[in-house]
């Protein structure tokens, strides 16, 4: 069928989705809604995994078996173990996670994400260039880039690796079992070693030693019945 415009542009489109659609149900997939996922490249799925709805994959994309992919993804050029979950909204690019991840909803995996078993990653959290361990997780509201992050390490909220000086790129090294308090900077090149505890709200600019607690944290400044005399001096003021 010769395709002379847009309209039948987009009618071949659906034509060549559709037949990728009845290939990989036939396989063993189940896809929530046959007409709303995009294969713009290479997929293969394994056994028994589920994708849901507005799906889009493009390039060489690899899912292993069992694996759930929530509605909304994007998965570009990525390899996706067995037993993996994707939830919705995510974007996954040039990553590899293996079995048993978890990862999302609303995260962004850039390339150079590698994910070892049973890492989990949470909302709003951005990984680019950065290997973690097993049993590694960041819950939420973190960026992670340029480091390598070893075994049962947990970062807390708000953490940001500081790989950047505005001229070069510089790798943060995060050992086993470290735990990295939420609103934390680690300005690289830095190493936490094994075991580490950060405490929260602190920006490290030295390597920790390993089993160390490192913080940094302005003294609190507590001035009593300041907040009574300050709302009437503004009460005040604008009378």
């Amino acid at each position: 069928q010769g395709v002379n415009d847009f309209t039948q542009l987009s009618q071949l489109e659906r034509h060549y989705q559709s037949s990728i659609a009845q290939n990989l149900m036939q396989q063993g997939v189940h896809l929530m809604d046959p007409n709303r996922i995009d294969v713009r490249g290479d997929l293969s799925v394994g056994a028994d995994s589920t994708i849901d709805i507005n799906c889009i994959f493009e390039g060489a994309v690899s899912l292993g078996s069992n694996v759930r992919v929530g509605a909304n993804c994007k998965i570009i050029d990525s390899i996706i173990g067995d037993n993996v979950e994707v939830k919705p909204n995510s974007i996954i690019e040039g990553a590899s996670l293996e079995a048993g991840c978890s990862v999302g909803p609303f995260v962004r995996l850039r390339p150079g994400a590698q994910l070892a078993e049973d890492v989990a990653i949470g909302n709003f959290v951005e990984v680019k260039k950065t290997s973690m361990g097993k049993g590694s997780k960041a819950s939420h509201l973190s960026y992670l880039g340029d480091a390598l992050i070893g075994a049962g390490v947990n970062i807390g909220a708000g953490t940001i690796t500081c790989n950047y000086d505005g001229f070069g790129k510089f790798k943060t090294l995060i050992g086993d079992g470290a735990s990295i308090g939420s609103n934390t900077a680690l300005v690289a090149p830095v190493t936490i070693g094994a075991g580490a505890i950060i405490g929260a709200g602190s920006t490290i600019t030295a390597d920790v030693p390993s089993n160390a607690i490192a913080i940094t944290r302005s003294a609190v400044d507590v001035r009593h019945d300041a907040a009574t005399r300050y709302r009437s001096v503004r009460e005040n003021d604008t009378k």
